[in-house]
């Protein structure tokens, strides 16, 4: 995206959120191909003219085209926007590093960290990109619906240079979508990243019958969680304040849109984390990326004890309301 007029974007990831980022930039007259890797998907969309498994109903305008061929999207577009799930990030990298030119960018959607490492996506992306690529990523408070049906929304992009946070904000704003840059790539990760984590513990809550109360403590405190994380990392505390960061944990911690909120409520009246997932249907980044928070905190030297119970009872089988009982309990300290 570095020209100050895009005309053309290649974007990878065809469900509903890179469907719903799809269509606002063909409505503001950019022609895009969409990708994704399921063959049968993206032939059903291209007959239907509409993504008939998750946006069913939201027409495609004639400029948006979808492929099941990576080397389409390349010589589509210098401009290239990902928005598949972090599990399957470095992997789509890996395919596109070959043909990418200096003369292309990459700017992301993609909200997690990578399992296993713990690495953020810039940290992917650094690994296997030219370092005369340049990169960044769009971030903030979205539901894919709302987008898709042209409600007011407001985002952050945060990039490598000033040319393609500008060029990146011009291609999504519009009368009903507002953009604001920044240079803080880190804290708008990791904004996008906790939040979801957060989102999860504010589900269990809501799930066990906890009520208001309960879940504006998670939002302020996570938020806390989030600042002393990004603080420890480099990143800037205003960030966190900001649309990535505390825009986003107050959207996906009150909404049921949030597949990571209906998570946490399936898990708070006692479902088992593999059949709540399999109930929603899609990425539910959070259930990944809480392993991964947990080692970023443990290498950062700081506390996060909501997303460590989220982490326990994910992945280790906690009784959501131990893991309460063991947060009320905690010794009585200074709130800031």
């Amino acid at each position: 995206m570095s020209d100050k007029c895009i005309e053309n974007i290649s974007v990878y990831g065809a469900g509903s959120w890179g469907t719903a980022l799809a269509l606002q930039l063909a409505r503001n007259n950019i022609n895009v191909l969409l990708w994704d890797f399921n063959a049968e998907y993206i032939a059903d969309y291209q007959a239907a003219g509409e993504n008939t498994h998750f946006l069913a109903g939201i027409p495609f305008p004639d400029n948006l085209q979808c492929t099941d061929q990576l080397e389409d999207c390349i010589q589509h577009s210098h401009n290239q926007l990902i928005v598949v799930p972090s599990h399957g990030f470095r992997q789509l990298l890996e395919k596109l590093s070959p043909q990418l030119t200096q003369q292309h960018n990459i700017v992301w959607a993609t909200k997690g960290l990578e399992v296993g490492t713990g690495k953020l996506l810039h940290q992917v992306a650094e690994e296997i990109l030219d370092k005369n690529i340049p990169y960044g990523l769009v971030s903030g408070p979205t539901f894919a619906l709302e987008v898709a049906r042209c409600l007011p929304t407001a985002m952050t992009v945060a990039t490598t240079t000033e040319e393609l946070s500008r060029s990146t904000a011009h291609a999504f704003q519009s009368d009903n979508f507002r953009v604001y840059t920044s240079d803080d790539i880190l804290g708008v990760e990791l904004g996008g990243a906790v939040k979801n984590i957060l989102a999860i513990a504010a589900g269990i809550s809501d799930g066990l019958g906890f009520g208001a109360n309960a879940r504006a403590a998670i939002i302020t405190r996570g938020l806390a969680e989030i600042i002393r994380l990004g603080k420890s990392m480099g990143a800037k505390p205003e960030t966190m304040m900001g649309l990535a960061g505390l825009g986003d944990l107050v959207l996906t911690c009150t909404d049921d849109q949030s597949r990571n909120r209906r998570l946490g409520l399936a898990l708070g009246k006692g479902k088992s984390t593999e059949d709540a997932i399999k109930e929603i249907g899609q990425a539910v980044e959070g259930a990944k990326s809480s392993s991964c928070i947990a080692l970023l905190a443990q290498r950062a030297n700081v506390e996060m004890p909501i997303c460590s119970e989220v982490h326990r009872i994910v992945h280790e089988n906690l009784d959501p309301k131990i893991a309460v009982k063991e947060l009320l309990s905690r010794h009585i300290r200074s709130e800031f």
